[in-house]
């Protein structure tokens, strides 16, 4: 699965993740309320309810709970179509009961939220809409047509009009918040859960190939002693049995494939070099490397490689995490999919910390989105728009934010911005990448980095 193919998961596959249960239980936690709110207001406070009425209202609960569980398996799970059928039931069936006691003199008519909030933060925008439309209908019905309540002694309880308009207002702007609040936190929240997930696969899948770079190197060099063995003794075998033409040929083609054997394990090697001398590296070198597969994509990636010049610093021996390569590599294929020519990757070290910016021509980060840089955008771009702006782009919506989770859990600080017209520097008016680390977050020690290595582990694969 490539990063452009994650999508944030929509309201109708979160509604997959409700068991049918889940729903039961919840509506005999609310039959129960119900039963005990109707019998306290008839035995205690003496209110004359329409008794037959309510007890058919809350009957209906009950048989749909009955059939939904003696009928659907215990573990189901519901749809989207299911679980809004369930919850419009719920708004109706209270609606009903609220019509039955009051209407919206009957301050329980606050739980006509609870709907509402479950609607918004499991199922779509579409059945959002419709479940609180239907909701906001049935609070306008019961604020000018309800049963009233009564005493025994006849007195009808009722709030002034004035009251009752307020509750109504209340109501439908609690239902638009509410729903609308729960609605864009629960999505920000599958959001960057999907976000989170991708960036662990773009890491999974880069240490991967990390693992299997450092096996093949790590072949290669156990291997070399071996094969050179067998070339020798192939060679003294092959000047021994020149006056024996069919062993000769034998041992030339031992010779000939052990240098055969050689030349693969070789090529292979070149593709990943993960032992342990190449945990850590120059930070030149795992620059270059980050940006390698970049450079030949018809743009000119440039190299400033250098250093603070008041602390003179050597190059730091840096070590060689594949989420710093991943960071960096999705930083500079951004750069190079906007750029109009060319990429500058500048980068500075010095006794506390070390830099590296990447800057190019292009026409820089759009400014409504600037502040926004690094968050997980994951919104569909049309097919038009995609091949207009970069056609070479296959949209890697999720790039930036890998980049930037990955290398802050390196423990760097990233800034993004946009170059600026009267830049000394020609050209660099572009987008700007600033990826900043504690020296003492990235670098090997120097007496870590002169200490025996030991032989190469094996790898746990």
């Amino acid at each position: 699965m490539t990063q452009a193919n994650i999508r944030p998961l929509s309201g109708r596959k979160r509604a997959n993740w409700i068991r049918l249960r889940t729903m039961i239980v919840l509506r005999w936690v609310a039959i129960t309320g119900q039963l005990v709110a109707i019998t306290v207001a008839q035995l205690i406070y003496g209110l004359q309810l329409e008794l037959g009425l309510c007890y058919l209202a809350v009957g209906a609960s009950v048989v749909a709970n009955l059939v939904a569980t003696f009928v659907f398996p215990e573990n189901k799970r519901l749809s989207e179509r299911e679980n809004a059928s369930l919850v419009f039931f719920d708004v109706v069936q209270l609606g009903v009961l609220l019509f039955l006691t009051g209407g919206l003199h009957n301050p329980f008519a606050l739980l006509l939220l609870g709907p509402v909030t479950i609607t918004a933060s499991a199922l779509s925008l579409r059945s959002t809409i419709v479940l609180c439309t239907t909701t906001m209908v049935i609070v306008s019905i019961l604020a000018v047509a309800h049963i009233p309540l009564t005493t025994q002694s006849g007195e009808v309880l009722r709030i002034p009009g004035l009251f009752v308009f307020g509750h109504w207002v209340g109501l439908i702007i609690a239902i638009l918040f509410t729903s609308a609040y729960s609605w864009r936190v629960t999505t920000e929240i599958h959001t960057m859960g999907d976000a989170l997930a991708a960036t662990q696969m773009a890491l999974a899948r880069e240490q991967k190939l990390t693992d299997l770079g450092g096996v093949v190197a790590a072949a290669a060099h156990e291997l070399g002693t071996p094969l050179a063995t067998i070339k020798l003794a192939s060679a003294e075998l092959l000047n021994d049995l020149k006056d024996q033409p069919d062993l000769a040929e034998d041992a030339a083609l031992i010779r000939d494939q052990a240098d055969r054997c050689r030349v693969i394990l070789h090529n292979m090697g070149r593709a990943g070099k993960d032992d342990v001398l190449l945990r850590q590296a120059p930070f030149e070198a795992v620059v270059i490397e980050a940006a390698e597969p970049h450079m030949d994509r018809g743009k000119t990636v440039l190299m400033d490689i250098g250093m603070d010049p008041q602390t003179r610093k050597e190059q730091p021996i840096v070590l060689r995490k594949p989420e710093i390569v991943h960071g960096l590599r999705n930083l500079v294929q951004n750069a190079v999919d906007f750029a109009a020519s060319e990429v500058w990757i500048e980068t500075r070290w010095s006794e506390t910390e070390i830099s590296l910016r990447i800057v190019d021509d292009g026409p820089g980060f759009p400014w409504q989105v600037l502040g926004r840089i690094g968050d997980p955008f994951v919104r569909q771009r049309s097919r038009a728009q995609s091949e207009g702006s970069r056609p070479e782009y296959e949209g890697m919506g999720l790039g930036l934010f890998i980049a930037k989770t990955l290398l802050e859990r390196s423990g760097a600080q990233l800034r993004f911005a946009n170059g600026p017209e009267d830049s000394p520097q020609p050209n660099r008016t572009g987008a700007v990448v600033e990826v900043t680390w504690p020296r003492a977050a990235l670098v090997v020690e120097t007496s870590e980095n002169r200490q025996a290595l030991g032989h190469n582990p094996q790898f746990n694969l």
